[in-house]
């Protein structure tokens, strides 16, 4: 059985940093891509990032770009994201989620998601 679990998620105040990990478990970890989302009170859910899993392929979201930098620790059964320069836009429940095939930053595109770690970017 599939299981993701975030964690870091704080309250930071503009300009700071954090680092989020999503632990992963019940599964073949190499075979699988993993994504970073996001949801924001009364907005859809949104891709941030995510890496493929044997060559380490990356992508962002354009608002992230040179802020957010998604990696694994393949040994750990690990993903970091690392968030710098934090902005009150980027405040938002983040969620990993994993998949076969291809990365992509599409919601619909996972199937397995973990319960979510919130983050509140506030002065």
């Amino acid at each position: 059985q599939v299981q993701l679990v975030e964690s870091g998620g704080a309250l930071v105040q503009p300009g700071g940093s954090l680092r989020l990990s999503c632990a992963a478990s019940g599964f073949t970890w190499d075979y699988f891509g993993v994504g970073w989302f996001r949801q924001a009170p009364g907005k859809e859910r949104e891709g941030v990032s995510c890496i493929s899993n044997f060559d380490d392929i990356t992508y962002y979201r354009d608002s992230v770009k040179g802020r957010f930098t998604i990696s694994r620790d393949n040994a750990k059964n690990m993903v970091y994201l690392q968030m710098n320069d934090l902005k009150p836009e980027d405040t938002a429940v983040y969620y990993c989620a994993v998949r076969q095939g291809a990365q992509t930053l599409l919601v619909d595109d996972y199937k397995n998601w973990g319960q979510g770690t919130q983050v509140t970017v506030s002065s």
